[in-house]
């Protein structure tokens, strides 16, 4: 263990620095309406899926989920609250088999933690508003960001732009 594993905040990132490095700084005194929910009252919004992915901070299947190859134009949105995340401009093929984005549609969307599960040192990525879990971030991803927003499909709903190919 080393002096930076040893942290005063519990391990979480969502600190001034870590919050500005994944683009969310904004979100300490801009972010959006809050969404309390009891865990019943969460099982009964979810599906079962989206409660084991956004409540229980699950992952789905790479490959095999509703959005890693969806191509329309659109906005993705939270699965537990509607808060807007990301933008389909931002979404690129990481050949991860989920959906990832190299940035959030506002950065007060989104809110990171320090993750330590699996024995693996990652950044949780979460909704600001409902605190769903939605993936994690990595520092592979394209420009201008140089970020990877490696995001669950069940934590997400496509709202297709209208006219765009396959939307209503």
């Amino acid at each position: 263990m080393n002096d930076d594993d040893r942290r005063p905040d519990g391990g979480r990132t969502d600190t001034a620095a870590a919050r500005a490095a994944s683009g969310a700084a904004a979100a300490e005194t801009t972010g959006p309406t809050p969404v309390e929910r009891t865990d019943e009252e969460w099982r009964q919004a979810l599906t079962p899926e989206q409660y084991y992915v956004c409540r229980q901070k699950g992952t789905e299947r790479p490959f095999a989920n509703e959005y890693w190859n969806e191509k329309r134009a659109g906005t993705y949105h939270c699965a537990g609250c509607g808060n807007a995340l990301f933008e389909s401009d931002t979404k690129f093929d990481s050949g991860s088999g989920w959906p990832s984005f190299h940035s959030p549609a506002d950065p007060a969307a989104v809110e990171t933690e320090e993750d330590r599960s699996h024995g693996m040192r990652r950044i949780e990525v979460h909704c600001a508003r409902c605190q769903s879990h939605l993936g994690h971030i990595f520092p592979d991803g394209p420009r201008p960001t140089g970020l990877r927003y490696c995001i669950n499909s069940a934590a997400l709903r496509l709202e297709p732009e209208t006219g765009a190919e396959g939307s209503p």
